[in-house]
C-alpha cells in the first residue's frame, strides 16, 4: 500500500496542467480574505472592543487589520508571493487564535481559511495572473520582445488541496451528520433554511415547500460528502462533483447568512474544473488575429519592458507587437513616416490600416485589450486627454534613445524562491525517490491528524459519550484533544460537526432587541428584524455570535448579557443614540425547529408573536439588566 502510494504520486506529479486554475484559485481566495478583513474593520468595535466603544483595548486593531488588507491585495494580484502568502497565513492565525474572533464570533470558515493559506504557501498559484509572473519575464534576459509559452503545473498542484481541504472535511462532516434525526430524514438542508436567525433576505420558501425535493437535496448532500474523497479525481465524476458541489456552496451563499463560508468553499471549486475546460477557455476567449499591431524601438530598454508588461496584460492576445527596425517598412501605410520619426513614438495600425502614435496608441492598446476599455474611454476625455499627453510627451522626449546591443538589454534574472519551485520542482528532480517518499509521508501524516479528529469525535464521543470518562480511555483522550488543537492551529483540522441535532433540539425561542426614540416610538435595532433574521451586514460571524452563542436551546445568562451589552452599545453608538438616555427592550418569540418536514415552517417561526421579557439601560455608560433569571424557563 505504502509502495503504491509513492508511485501514484509520482506518476500524479510528472502530469502537467495548465497554471489558470491555481491562479484564479489564489486570486479568489485573496478576494474572500479581503472582504472578511473590511468586515472586521467595519465591526471591529463590537468585536474586539469588551465595551463598543467605551471599553476600547485594543486600539492598534485597525492597524494590523489595515496591514492585513494590504497584503491580502498583494496576493490578489500575486506580488512577491512566498511574502505575502506566508504573512497571510500567519494573519489568519494569530487573529483567530489571539483575539475573540474564535471565542465570541467564530466566522465559521476561519480554519478553513487557515488550512487553505496553508496548502497556497506550496502551490505554484504565481504562475498565472500575477504580478509575479511578470517580474520574473522583466528579470529575463531579452533583446526583442517574444512570446512566452503557457506555464503549466503538477496536477498533485490541483488535487491535494481539493483531497485535503474538501474531501477530509465532507468525509468528517458527513459521519457527524448521521447521529443527526434531521439528516437522517433528508432534511439536513431544509431546517437551517426554516431558522429566521439563518435564512438571508432571500425568500426560499416556495423550495422549502417542496418536501420531495428537500429530502432529495439532504440525501444528495449525504452521499456527495461521503463519496467526495473516494471519486472526485476520476474524469468521469470530476464534472458531476463540480456542479453539485458549486450548487451545494451556491445555494447557501445566497439562501443562508453565512455566505463567507459559502464563497469560501465555493472559492476551491475552481481547481475542480477540468483541465480540458481552462484550455476550451483559453482557446474560446483568445482574439484569432490580432487588432492591433504596435510597432516598437527593439534597441531601447525602456520600450521592450513597455512592450512585456502590455503583453502580461494582454490576456486575450489582441494586441501584436513588432520591430520598428525589422517590420514597419512592410506595411504600406507607414511608408510616409521617416525612420527617425517612428522610433520617437511606439506606433500602431488596426485592422482598418489607420495609424496612431504616442498616447492615441496607447489608448488604442487598452481598448482593444477588451476588459480594460473603461480606461481608454476615460483617457479620451476632454481635459482627461490633455493632461494624459502632457505628461507622455515629457517621458517620451526625456527617454534616452542610444543604440543598444543584446547585453544593454540584459537584466539579472529574479530567482524562484517559492516553495513550489524548491521542493517540487528542484527537490524533486533532484532526488524524485526522496521526494516522493516524503511527500507520501507528509500526507499520511496529515491522514493521521484528520483520522484522530473523525474517529474521536465523529465516532467515540458520539456513540457513547461514557468512553471519555474510562481510566483508560482519559489519557488518550487528553492526548487527542491536544493534536486536534495543534492540527487546528496550523492545518484546519477540526471536527466538522455543523448545525447537526445537538445545535438545533431545543432552539424554540429567539430574542431582538428595540428601542423607544425621542419621540417615544418603539424602533428596531438595525440587528433583528420583525421576522426575527438577523440583518446585513450583521452575517458571517457577528451571527455566530448572536445565533450560535448568545441565543441557543439553553440560553447562558451571563453569555446572553454580554452580548446584549455589545450589541446595544456598537448599535446604539453607530445609529447616533444617546445611550444613556435610550431604553432597550428585548423581546423573545417562540419558533419551531422540527426533525420532521412541516409545510411552509420558514414562514409559520416569521409570523410568530414577539412579547417583551425585559428591559436594558444605560448609566455613565455601565449597563443595568431587568431581564428575568431564567430565560429558558418563559
Amino acid at each position: 500500500m505504502y509502495k503504491t502510494l509513492i508511485a501514484t504520486l509520482s506518476e500524479l506529479h510528472s502530469k502537467q496542467a495548465p497554471a489558470t486554475g491555481v491562479g484564479l484559485f489564489r486570486v479568489f481566495y485573496g478576494l474572500v480574505t479581503l472582504q472578511e478583513i473590511f468586515f472586521l474593520l467595519y465591526f471591529n468595535h463590537l468585536i474586539f472592543d469588551p465595551i463598543p466603544y467605551i471599553d476600547v483595548e485594543f486600539p492598534t486593531i485597525p492597524f494590523f487589520l489595515c496591514l492585513w488588507a494590504v497584503i491580502a491585495c498583494f496576493v490578489v494580484v500575486g506580488y512577491r508571493y512566498s511574502f505575502a502568502m506566508l504573512s497571510n497565513y500567519i494573519f489568519w492565525i494569530v487573529f483567530v487564535n489571539f483575539t475573540t474572533m474564535q471565542r465570541d464570533f467564530d466566522g465559521g470558515f476561519d480554519i478553513f481559511m487557515i488550512g487553505a493559506g496553508f496548502f497556497l504557501l506550496f502551490m505554484p498559484a504565481d504562475r498565472a495572473f500575477s504580478l509575479d509572473n511578470l517580474r520574473y519575464k522583466l528579470s529575463t534576459p531579452f533583446t526583442p520582445y517574444q512570446s512566452y509559452t503557457k506555464p503549466t503545473v503538477s496536477i498533485l498542484a490541483y488535487l491535494l488541496p481539493v483531497a485535503i481541504c474538501l474531501g477530509f472535511l465532507y468525509f468528517d462532516s458527513s459521519i457527524h451528520k448521521m447521529f443527526a434525526q434531521h439528516w437522517r430524514n433528508g432534511l439536513g438542508s431544509w431546517l437551517p433554511s426554516t431558522q429566521p436567525y439563518y435564512v438571508s433576505a432571500l425568500d426560499m420558501s416556495w423550495l422549502l415547500n417542496l418536501e420531495l425535493v428537500e429530502k432529495t437535496i439532504g440525501y444528495t448532500i449525504l452521499v456527495f460528502q461521503f463519496s467526495f474523497i473516494f471519486l472526485f479525481f476520476r474524469s468521469q465524476f470530476r464534472v458531476i462533483y463540480l456542479f453539485v458541489g458549486l450548487s451545494l456552496h451556491l445555494g447557501i451563499t445566497l439562501s443562508l447568512n453565512i455566505y463567507p463560508f459559502g464563497l469560501g468553499m465555493t472559492v476551491f471549486y475552481i481547481l475542480l474544473v477540468p483541465f480540458s475546460w481552462w484550455r476550451a477557455i483559453g482557446e474560446r476567449l483568445t482574439a484569432k488575429q490580432a487588432a492591433l499591431t504596435v510597432f516598437y524601438d527593439q534597441q531601447c530598454p525602456l520600450c521592450n519592458r513597455t512592450v512585456l508588461t502590455i503583453n502580461h496584460f494582454d490576456i486575450f492576445s489582441c494586441i501584436d507587437f513588432k520591430s520598428a527596425q525589422q517590420h514597419a517598412r512592410h506595411y504600406p501605410a507607414l511608408a510616409n513616416i521617416s525612420d527617425a520619426t517612428l522610433l520617437t513614438d511606439l506606433y500602431a495600425l488596426d485592422s482598418d490600416n489607420k495609424v496612431y502614435s504616442g498616447l492615441d496608441t496607447y489608448i488604442q492598446i487598452v481598448l482593444k485589450m477588451r476588459y480594460l476599455s473603461l480606461i481608454g474611454l476615460l483617457l479620451r476625455l476632454p481635459v482627461i486627454y490633455q493632461i494624459a499627453a502632457k505628461k507622455y510627451r515629457a517621458i517620451a522626449d526625456n527617454r534616452q534613445r542610444i543604440t543598444c546591443s543584446s547585453d544593454c538589454l540584459i537584466s539579472e534574472k529574479l530567482a524562484d524562491n517559492t516553495l513550489y519551485h524548491c521542493v517540487f520542482e528542484q527537490f524533486a528532480t533532484r532526488k524524485p525517490k526522496a521526494f516522493a517518499r516524503k511527500l507520501t509521508n507528509s500526507l499520511i501524516f496529515i491522514l493521521i491528524l484528520q483520522l484522530n479528529s473523525s474517529i474521536h469525535y465523529g465516532l467515540f464521543y458520539r456513540l457513547d459519550l461514557a468512553i471519555e470518562k474510562s481510566p483508560f480511555s482519559v489519557p488518550v483522550s487528553q492526548a487527542s484533544n491536544a493534536l486536534i488543537m495543534v492540527s487546528q492551529l496550523f492545518l484546519g483540522v477540526t471536527p466538522h460537526a455543523l448545525y447537526l441535532h445537538d445545535h438545533f433540539m431545543g432552539y424554540d425561542h429567539i430574542l431582538a432587541i428595540t428601542y423607544t426614540d425621542k419621540d417615544g416610538v418603539e424602533q428596531w435595532l438595525p440587528f433583528v428584524n420583525e421576522q426575527g433574521r438577523i440583518l446585513a451586514p450583521n452575517w458571517g460571524r457577528v451571527h455566530s455570535m448572536w445565533a450560535n452563542i448568545a441565543v441557543t436551546p439553553t440560553i447562558d445568562n451571563q453569555r446572553v448579557r454580554k452580548f446584549i451589552m455589545k450589541v446595544t452599545a456598537f448599535w446604539g453608538k453607530s445609529i447616533g443614540l444617546d445611550i444613556n438616555h435610550t431604553v432597550f427592550h428585548i423581546k423573545m418569540k417562540k419558533i419551531d425547529a422540527p426533525s420532521e418536514w412541516v409545510y411552509d415552517q420558514l414562514h409559520k417561526n416569521f409570523d410568530s408573536k414577539w412579547t417583551t421579557i425585559g428591559t436594558v439601560t444605560w448609566s455613565n455608560d455601565m449597563i443595568s439588566f431587568d431581564l428575568p433569571e431564567n430565560i429558558n424557563t418563559l
